[in-house]
């Protein structure tokens, strides 16, 4: 499905300074008009099918749910909260939602209902569109907590039978279908509502991952978005026809920065895969250019991949492990600029067609021109990894803040340690104290309902962003962690968890770490281990256990990771070593508030929840009874009572 770009479409992005001073609505008129009915706009696989819909559709649905929310009393000025998966009615309710000069604000499902009360209720949100059953009954059982809605929207119909006598309710289709009667009784209603807005006002606001208390909202204009779109579209290898694949949360900067700016002013086409389950099979089938997804991705699926060729017989083996030694000498000349020796050109072209391009084929990212990682710091070993097996995956670096991702490395440059460079029209610069500041255009307006927080992050133009980092000898940033994440020992050292913890995720079975250490004479950690990846080496061992808690003690498997540790503690500063490490009885999860909805831990929460264990890795103790909560996602408040063991590294 992807396609070459003509001379014609390659004009088309050079549109874009048409585009500026337009709100994100206007450019999808504008791209209705110049690409209408010829071309895919966005494309949805449902049942096995993809369904389309070109450009006029595009804003036909757009123009439709606009209308609908203004019918249900949507106002402009007001703010609309959006609770949806990755599906096309989430951009015809944003695009929809501002076009009436309304700025939204998108929640993520997996949310407990707390989390989604409170997010509507400081957003003063005076409407509601959500996906399903779930999140209307999240919604309804907190009736009395909600403050200011006046209409809840629900797109699946699926379970709500019973709900339509509820005229707090509405469905997705009776929105449409009192839109296009406005639209019957008012036919230039929409464009006079659409051209009054403005590019500065706000367009929508983003919650931040709340690491260290409670999430602020980030207020984006449409400009600021249309500053970052102009930017990738600039130094991206994409444009009009190709695809963008959309499996990353709504609620997340990364969609709102391509989704709904990229795809749009670049005329790009949004691709809504089935599910999770279906993302690989949808990749081979769509063809996207360009993928950008979370740290979290990337390590799951090197894990998967290392785990399944342990699976395959030896001779597969003996051929990908020679691939692996080839891929790695080949990175260690192209990282230093060396043309390769001829003999190794062979190996590289036998390795390319016997592992590295099934392999590939094999995950769906065969034609990816570019894959990048952010959201949060990564092993540079998994970048290595893909990129020895020919997958051109390349480190990146934004803030919500800032409008999204404008740190990236360019191709021939990327070096796996560092970010990369700026993007065209934005600047960054280093503190005396290394801190990273960064300036530009896309740059936020704001914390909303929270100037004092405004005033603290942005200083005479420059976005403070609370991470510390340096600029190499070839002009690369290099981030070391969280400014106030940086600790130091008892004797003085200085460490970055992050950067120890990047490190230990690299290890198949690893699936979360934190690092302890602060004020304390040693480093200890505690690991989550990877479920499904530890199942299966435990399962060929023929070792019994039934749950996470009982294969997280298991004698055998203590054993395995304290291995796997061992080996990352060789490669870090002897500082930077684990002295203990404890197996977490549980995992750390979103639901028990130990990880941010984009799956950051909260290193304080965490530290207060678990205060006790932190306290037996610095003591003479080698195990602790414990009995912990968990919070399932019903409400209901379950108990762990369990033994954990502190184990000693060598």
């Amino acid at each position: 499905m992807n396609s070459d770009l003509s001379k014609k479409d390659q004009a088309a992005v050079h549109q874009l300074p048409s585009y500026s001073g337009l709100t994100l609505p206007q450019v999808l008129l504008r791209q209705a008009e110049n690409l209408g009915s010829g071309r895919t706009a966005i494309r949805e696989k449902a049942f096995g099918i993809w369904n389309t819909f070109d450009w006029q559709q595009y804003l036909e649905y757009t123009r439709n749910t606009a209308l609908g929310l203004k019918s249900f009393g949507l106002k402009r000025g007001s703010n609309i909260a959006l609770i949806l998966d990755n599906i096309p009615e989430w951009l015809f309710s944003e695009l929809g939602s501002q076009s009436l000069g309304a700025v939204t604000i998108n929640l993520f499902t997996s949310a407990v209902a707390g989390e989604i009360l409170g997010g509507i209720n400081r957003s003063d949100a005076t409407h509601v569109i959500v996906q399903d059953q779930e999140q209307v009954d999240k919604l309804l059982e907190n009736r009395e907590q909600i403050s200011g809605v006046e209409k809840v929207v629900y797109v699946d119909p699926t379970g709500m039978r019973n709900y339509q006598e509820n005229s707090w309710l509405a469905s997705f289709e009776q929105l449409l279908e009192a839109g296009e009667k406005l639209d019957r009784e008012q036919p230039r209603l929409f464009e006079e509502e659409l051209w009054r807005g403005k590019a500065e006002e706000t367009a929508l606001m983003i919650m931040t991952s709340g690491t260290t208390g409670v999430p602020k909202m980030v207020m984006l204009s449409h400009e600021n978005l249309a500053d970052m779109s102009e930017k990738w579209l600039q130094s991206s290898p994409v444009g009009v026809g190709d695809n963008w694949i959309s499996i990353s949360p709504p609620a997340w900067i990364v969609d709102q920065m391509w989704g709904v700016g990229v795809t749009l002013f670049g005329g790009l086409t949004m691709n809504f895969p089935e599910n999770n389950e279906t993302i690989v099979e949808d990749f081979r089938e769509v063809g996207p250019s360009i993928i950008i997804s979370s740290s979290r991705f990337w390590e799951d699926l090197a894990s998967k991949i290392r785990v399944k060729i342990t699976d395959t017989g030896p001779v597969k083996r003996w051929f990908y492990n020679m691939a692996q030694k080839t891929g790695r000498a080949v990175l260690q000349y192209e990282e230093k600029h060396e043309k390769l020796p001829f003999s190794l050109e062979v190996m590289k072209w036998i390795s390319e067609k016997t592992v590295y391009r099934p392999l590939l084929d094999r995950i769906g990212c065969l034609g990816f021109k570019a894959a990048y990682t952010g959201g949060h710091p990564i092993s540079p070993e998994v970048i290595r990894f893909f990129r020895m097996n020919g997958l051109n995956l390349k480190q990146c670096y934004g803030m919500t803040e800032a409008g999204g991702i404008f740190q990236v490395q360019p191709d021939g440059e990327v070096k796996p340690e560092t970010v990369g460079k700026t993007l065209p029209g934005t600047e960054i610069k280093i503190t005396e104290d290394q801190e990273v500041l960064v300036s530009g255009k896309s740059i936020f307006k704001g914390y909303y309902k929270n100037p004092e927080a405004t005033a603290e992050a942005i200083v005479d133009g420059w976005f403070l962003t609370g991470d510390a980092g340096y600029l190499d000898d070839d002009g690369h940033l290099v981030i070391l962690g969280r400014k106030q994440d940086i600790m130091r020992t008892r004797e003085g050292e200085p460490f970055s968890p992050d950067f120890i913890e990047t490190r230990l995720k690299f290890s198949p079975y690893i699936k979360e770490a934190v690092i302890w250490g602060e004020g304390h004479p040693y480093l200890s950690a505690f690991i989550n281990i990877d479920f499904e990846n530890v199942g299966v080496w435990a399962e060929e061992r023929k070792i019994p256990y039934t749950t996470y808690l009982d294969l997280s003690r298991q004698s055998d498997v203590e054993k395995l990771i304290a291995e796997e540790v061992n080996e990352v503690n060789k490669s870090l500063p002897q500082p930077m070593q684990l002295a203990k490490i404890m197996l977490l009885y549980k995992l750390l999860d979103a639901d028990d508030e130990e990880l941010t909805r984009t799956g950051k831990v909260r290193r304080k929460f965490v530290a207060k929840r678990y205060r006790d264990l932190v306290e037996a890795l610095y003591s003479d103790k080698t195990e602790l009874e414990v009995k912990g909560q968990v919070n399932y996602r019903d409400g209901t408040i379950g108990t762990i009572e369990s033994t954990v063991r502190i184990l000693p590294l060598l």
